[in-house]
């Protein structure tokens, strides 16, 4: 529905697909892309290191990711189909920037005992993780953009028009529904009901969770199996153990 929610999935689909496909040529499992040969006979000798190894070749990836996601959207038409696709082109594009925006050079020396003598490098794309931290700091920082699309994407606020839109940046049309109270039409559970962490400031903490409304706390007995040991010959002996904990949920 053209939110923020909606361009950051957008956008991590696009990267998932960027950084999946890579993978896959530089393990040499697909035979249309292997790792990146522009690079093997470059680097920089008087600094005593070459490129080697298995550079990832992320054009291929971001090829085939714009392919598969976004021509799609290209055949949407209609007034609003087309302003939406247009969005949600550009979150795809963010998502496949943030992979080459976080390639990293890794090294490995070679030398006598170890030293650094001379360096083998080369480029290597991040972990998902830390790509999925990204943008979801480029989904805190989302612009609302116009509905009417003109002859390009422009932003929301008539004062704020001049900044330039980024390519890493997630775009949004519509605000954000309120999560926190069900709404069956729009497929939103709410948060009542939900466990929570009592003593986390993060998202799964109970004053995030709970929107403000408090919580509830019931104690729950656990019964297991503990204290196990294999008695000759043949069998194993355990004993009951009994835990108390306390749950949170959500009013």
């Amino acid at each position: 529905a053209g939110t923020k929610e909606t361009a950051f999935i957008y956008a991590v689909t696009s990267a998932g697909l960027v950084h999946s496909v890579t993978r896959s040529c530089s393990a040499g499992n697909m035979t249309e892309c292997s790792c990146d040969t522009s690079l093997r006979h470059g680097g920089s000798a008087s600094e005593g290191w070459h490129w080697g190894g298995c550079s990832d070749d992320i054009h291929y990836g971001m090829s085939f990711s714009r392919k598969f996601l976004d021509v799609p959207l290209k055949n949407l038409t209609g007034k609003n189909g087309s302003g939406l696709a247009a969005m949600n082109r550009h979150n795809n594009e963010a998502g496949r920037q943030a992979v080459a925006k976080l390639m990293s050079v890794d090294c490995r020396c070679h030398g006598v005992s170890g030293s650094c003598a001379v360096k083998t490098c080369w480029k290597t794309m991040s972990s998902f993780e830390k790509i999925g931290r990204f943008l979801k700091d480029k989904y805190e920082n989302s612009i609302q953009i116009s509905d009417r699309l003109k002859k390009k994407l422009r932003r929301k606020e008539k004062s704020q028009r001049k900044i330039p839109i980024g390519k890493e940046d997630l775009l949004y049309v519509n605000k954000s529904p309120n999560y926190c109270v069900e709404d069956q039409k729009l497929g939103i559970p709410g948060t009542q009901g939900r466990e929570c962490n009592r003593t986390s400031e993060g998202p799964d903490g109970c004053n995030l969770l709970c929107c403000g409304r408090g919580y509830n706390t019931h104690v729950v007995r656990h019964v297991e199996r503990c204290e196990c040991k294999f008695v000759w010959c043949c069998y194993v002996r355990c004993r009951r153990c009994e835990t108390m904990t306390d749950v949170h949920t959500c009013k």
